[in-house]
């Protein structure tokens, strides 16, 4: 069993559902944790770091996933992306975990947050009542980095939290760092450089480390090549493949891929 535990979908030519369905056959992967793109054109993703561009539509289409989900025969797990700025955010974000979303994505790029706001802590407590974590990709900004993440981390030790694309840069050490010391905090391996994700696995060990696409931006595949590339024994590449996100999201697995 192989689950993408991280991917963005969008009702747009480049990051629609049925060419994500697609790439996952292609890579034969059989499950996903899927969040709503196209808040931002990820074909133009330098000009939103360096800020010369904005986020066109910085509203989540949770709409969308939550209809690809429901499409997918159980395949598919959603994770609700709220804005904290959003007033109805806790409520909103309520509503999607009862209705099944598994857990919460921030995206700092798109809406410039803090991870110390009053509006994290909120939909951060919301999580802990619901048991599910949450995933975010940082910033190099004080309010939104690594160390922020891992601050907020600290003040919620009975949530899970998940650090996207192995934190900020080729080599992020605080995320690292962390990811040692902390039994609540897990790294996601999308976009991560080859050398840095084999260096989580060996100090943080396998239990730490979770396989991810970020589709659109890669090819579910070509993500999985550097998976594989580590050499992992059998049980340490189930744990990286599947069975982290699957314990993390309350996943069922059947037979021999349960966790």
């Amino acid at each position: 069993m192989i689950i993408d535990a991280h991917a963005h979908l969008s009702d747009t030519e480049y990051g629609n559902n049925d060419l994500y369905q697609a790439q996952l056959r292609e890579a034969g992967i059989e499950r996903a944790v899927v969040v709503p793109g196209g808040m931002m054109d990820v074909r133009r993703m330098t000009d939103y770091i360096t800020g010369r561009a904005k986020p066109e539509k910085p509203v989540p289409d949770n709409t969308y996933v939550s209809t690809a989900c429901s499409l997918s025969s159980g395949k598919m797990t959603g994770f609700a992306c709220i804005d904290p700025h959003d007033p109805k955010g806790p409520e909103t974000l309520e509503n999607l975990l009862k209705a099944g979303f598994r857990g919460l994505k921030l995206s700092p790029m798109s809406h410039q947050f803090s991870f110390a706001s009053k509006g994290i802590a909120e939909l951060t407590e919301i999580c802990g009542d619901f048991g599910v974590p949450v995933y975010t990709h940082t910033v190099f900004s004080p309010g939104a980095s690594t160390a922020k993440f891992v601050s907020l981390s600290r003040r919620f030790p009975k949530v899970n939290f998940i650090l996207g694309h192995m934190g900020f840069g080729p080599a992020d050490q605080e995320g690292l760092e962390a990811a040692v010391t902390y039994d609540n905090f897990f790294l996601e391996t999308s976009t991560g450089s080859f050398l840095h994700i084999k260096e989580s696995v060996r100090r943080a060990g396998p239990s730490k480390v979770i396989f991810g696409s970020e589709f659109p931006l890669s090819h579910p595949k070509a993500e999985l090549a550097k998976i594989l590339l580590l050499g992992l024994k059998a049980g340490d590449l189930d744990r990286v493949l599947s069975k982290n996100i699957a314990q993390l999201t309350g996943m069922v697995l059947t037979g021999g891929d349960a966790p």
